[in-house]
């Protein structure tokens, strides 16, 4: 949550992240008024933020619509990001011959608030339907990454990110109970890795394992996506459980060196 009353915090630049964030696969494009009602802001407010924006060349307005849309620059400040980020170019080449082992999509995820984003990615040759690019978020609760990261945190802390987060129903085998996702997380604690059978997806599973710093303290998670038309979880969990928790010991020792 901002703190407006800071007299650091700067108001306008708030606003303008406000209005870039409001665009997105539901939003491709946008009205000012559009964009003064998602970014929460007055129409006037919108105008300047949305002429700043163009003239810096992170907004374009379609010239038969009229209606305002992205541009490719916005990609260069999280390209920034990852380009800085060091657990990626660590992490690579150890998700790369997980990859090659089991066959699999392999995916790095950082957590972000309640949700953990996807930094590196590493497809299999097989087709999956299910496209998660870079910058794509996924909730902690239900899915395999977000139960390994959750896995590494103290009980208390699991418990207030399960009591903040919105516990939705996304298929019909997701788990929405407060207590029994943070009995699911314990379990992941005890045997090193996590799982989540269709509860984000359908079709769709993964087994994950938790990243940690040199403190000790969960950083990331890897998890390997399994079709359940080629896998079942038992199966899965039998043959590539130990390979992704290897893997992720892997990816923490060689950070704790840095």
């Amino acid at each position: 949550m901002s703190d407006s009353n800071n007299p650091l915090f700067n108001q306008s630049l708030e606003k303008g992240l406000a209005v870039l964030r409001g665009f997105g696969a539901a939003r491709r494009t946008m009205t000012l008024a559009d964009i003064a009602q998602v970014a929460g802001i007055s129409k006037s407010s919108a105008q300047r933020m949305v002429h700043t924006l163009e003239e810096l060349g992170y907004v374009r307005k379609h010239p038969q619509s009229r209606r305002f849309q992205l541009t490719p620059k916005v990609m260069e400040i999280g390209y920034n990001y990852l380009a800085a980020d060091i657990l990626v170019d660590v992490a690579n080449p150890y998700l790369a011959e997980l990859n090659q082992l089991t066959g699999e999509t392999v995916n790095l995820t950082e957590p972000d608030g309640l949700d953990m984003v996807y930094v590196s990615r590493f497809v299999a040759p097989k087709f999956i339907p299910i496209h998660m690019p870079i910058g794509s978020r996924i909730p902690m609760y239900c899915t395999g990454g977000g139960r390994a990261y959750l896995s590494g945190l103290g009980d208390d802390e699991i418990r207030r990110v399960l009591q903040d987060s919105t516990l939705a129903e996304l298929t019909r085998y997701t788990l929405t109970d407060a207590t029994a996702i943070f009995e699911r997380v314990i379990t992941s604690r005890n045997q090193g890795y996590a799982t989540n059978k269709e509860e984000m997806f359908l079709g769709d599973m993964t087994i994950a394992a938790p990243i940690f710093n040199s403190n000790g303290l969960p950083v990331a998670a890897v998890h390997v996506v399994v079709p359940s038309s080629r896998w079942s979880m038992e199966e899965a969990e039998d043959k590539l459980a130990s390979t992704v928790i290897q893997c992720a010991r892997g990816i923490s020792n060689s950070i704790r060196t840095l």
